[in-house]
């Protein structure tokens, strides 16, 4: 298994178009959420991708997002058939490595915010609804 945290730029294609293959299998087909994954931010010159391959086949990612007053984790997906051997982990660690110096929030959905607690992740607001399932807004702050 091998962790990358890269710009797009730098995934290549076969990696970039694993990542963004994973993504929609997760969260449009799996999850049924309609929603333009392709926002732009994926392009931005301060996010970078966490891209989890075995082989050459992407089992996992996350993105992370410069917005400057803060580092904002989403997109974290993990293939079906790799889930509940604690890999899920190792991308959320990597994408905090890529974190420096800033809060770092994220919206988890709602029966994950205590598994984001576990790395210090805080809940910072009230419960909302994205696409029909209930998330929770997400805060660490630097140590």
């Amino acid at each position: 298994m091998i962790i990358t945290a890269e710009s797009f730029e730098s995934l290549g294609p076969g990696v970039a178009y694993g990542m963004l293959q994973l993504r929609q299998a997760v969260f449009v087909v799996e999850q049924d959420c309609r929603y333009l994954d392709l926002d732009g931010r994926d392009l931005e010159p301060g996010t970078r991708h966490v891209v989890m391959r075995d082989g050459d086949a992407v089992v996992g990612c996350a993105r992370v997002v410069d917005d400057v007053d803060v580092w904002r984790i989403g997109r974290v997906a993990l293939r079906p058939d790799y889930r509940g051997r604690g890999l899920a982990e190792a991308l959320v660690t990597t994408a905090l490595q890529v974190c420096s110096d800033r809060d770092v929030v994220l919206s988890a959905q709602s029966p994950l915010a205590d598994w984001y607690a576990g790395f210090g992740f805080r809940v910072d607001g009230p419960e909302f609804l994205d696409d029909g399932i209930p998330h929770l807004p997400m805060r660490l702050r630097p140590r």
